[in-house]
């Protein structure tokens, strides 16, 4: 047995970013990742950046308005190879960055617990114990897998995951799911040229958002061509020599479409098979994701968990954060919490990237405030008219008690850089005449905020 001051299993955001933070005061820290492919976690190797790569490529294909499906393939193979040479750059730059420092070595293989304080990894070529006082998880989420008849036989379907290992481009791709993800692989796959058809078990598109929101992004989608089916039950998949049929029924009616690739973007859960949480005591929800309190203390508490493993918001953002809590935790004060994320940005990136901070106007509405909400078409914005993307609307909810920025969504060009002036005009507290009033660089997208909160009248 080799014992550390600290064991982190998963080579995540939050994990490896506490794993330098450790060693850097001196701990001796083991890190466990069981994927030679997943140093650096989700956000680098499966998630963020490779679609975010592929996000670009495939607008500078629209931008080109290719029309050759031989130089579209070609283009969808660039931007394979590129996608791959990026996240192998930055894979290795992170394990570098833990595996060179002389108070961090890196173990890589299968970690599961055998008490609370020991942790057994188990490679091909062995296995070896670990202990140490100081625990903490960072394993991540993974796809959720649907009970569909002829899913797991098929040799055409494809997770989120493995869909950026697809080299050859889809000529039909069927996408099951309409949430975020599978909205950004719809975006991303129509421009470079499949025919992408989307469906949705759902009777409401993208639930969470406004209704005029929804309704926005529906229509922008359906005419870059995007096939979107609701209230859609798959029932099967069978291949053929030529790809697979997608057997589904909506209202009753039965219906199959003939495609070369199935996505499935039906969710992700908390990453916990194989980790035996139960020889350590640790409690998962009822969601099946361990769980933790404000300072991100597992039932046991010396185990931490960090990032998507512990349940709620999917972001690579968040388990920075995470990391921040429990450095406070251990060295700090003790005094930030989970509970002081209270609004938190996100973008979706579709072409235009939608993106939100705080409460929608049904949320705020349900809630009970008195509101005044502006809206601002993205044509009106003298930046979008420069770049040629004039598709969506700027939307803002003020409380018209206090004058304080309730919430905002964002659909238009640039706005995943946009949303976090707004969401920073919240979190300190200001009323919604900072923005109004602010000075803003010309012409940019982010001094449209000048336009949409001068339509409130206060």
């Amino acid at each position: 047995m080799t014992t550390f001051d600290a064991i982190i299993i998963g080579f995540g955001k939050g994990g490896k970013t506490l794993a330098a933070e450790l060693a850097n005061r001196n701990w001796k820290v083991a890190v466990i990742e069981r994927s030679n492919k997943m140093y650096g976690g989700t956000c680098i190797n499966i998630g963020c950046i490779p679609t975010k790569s592929l996000v670009y490529q495939a607008k500078l294909e629209q931008v080109k308005e290719v029309q050759d499906p031989k130089m579209r393939i070609a283009h969808y193979d660039q931007a394979i190879q590129q996608k791959d040479e990026l996240i192998t750059f930055l894979r290795q730059k992170n394990y570098n960055n833990l595996a060179q420092h002389e108070n961090i070595q890196v173990f890589d293989g299968t970690a599961s617990f055998i008490s609370d304080h020991e942790v057994q990894v188990a490679s091909e070529e062995e296995t070896t114990v670990l202990s140490a006082p100081q625990i903490f998880i960072n394993t991540g989420a993974e796809t959720i897998i649907p009970n569909i008849p002829g899913v797991r036989e098929s040799q055409c379907v494809y997770t989120s995951t493995s869909m950026m290992e697809l080299k050859k481009l889809p000529k039909k791709l069927a996408i099951v799911g309409g949430g975020y993800i599978g909205l950004e692989f719809a975006s991303i796959y129509r421009q470079f040229g499949s025919e992408v058809t989307v469906l949705e078990g759902g009777t409401k598109f993208i639930a969470r958002e406004d209704r005029d929101v929804a309704e926005a992004v529906y229509d922008v989608l359906s005419k870059k061509g995007i096939d979107l089916k609701l209230n859609v039950n798959v029932i099967g998949l069978k291949d053929t020599q030529e790809g697979t049929i997608l057997s589904y029924e909506t209202a009753g009616v039965s219906e199959q479409l003939h495609v070369d690739a199935v996505l499935l973007a039906t969710g992700r859960k908390p990453n916990v098979d194989g980790l035996h949480l139960e020889a350590a005591g640790v409690v998962l929800d009822e969601r099946g994701a361990i769980q933790v309190d404000e300072h991100l203390r597992t039932s046991v508490p010396h185990i931490w968990a960090l990032g998507d493993v512990k349940g709620g918001s999917q972001f690579t953002y968040i388990s920075l954060d995470d990391y921040r809590i429990v450095k406070d935790d251990l060295f700090g004060n003790g005094t930030r919490r989970t509970t002081d994320r209270t609004n938190v940005p996100y973008s979706v990136f579709i072409d235009p990237p939608l993106s939100r901070v705080g409460l929608s106007e049904e949320e705020a509405r349900q809630k009970g405030y008195n509101l005044k909400v502006a809206k601002l078409p993205a044509a009106a914005i003298p930046r979008a008219r420069i770049i040629q993307e004039t598709d969506g609307f700027m939307k803002a909810i003020v409380d018209a008690d206090s004058n304080k920025i309730v919430g905002a969504t964002l659909f238009c060009a640039e706005s995943s850089e946009v949303i976090n002036m707004v969401s920073m005009a919240i979190e300190m507290g200001q009323p919604y005449t900072f923005l109004r009033d602010y000075i803003f660089t010309h012409p940019t997208m982010s001094e449209a905020l000048n336009d949409l909160f001068s339509q409130i009248q206060g």
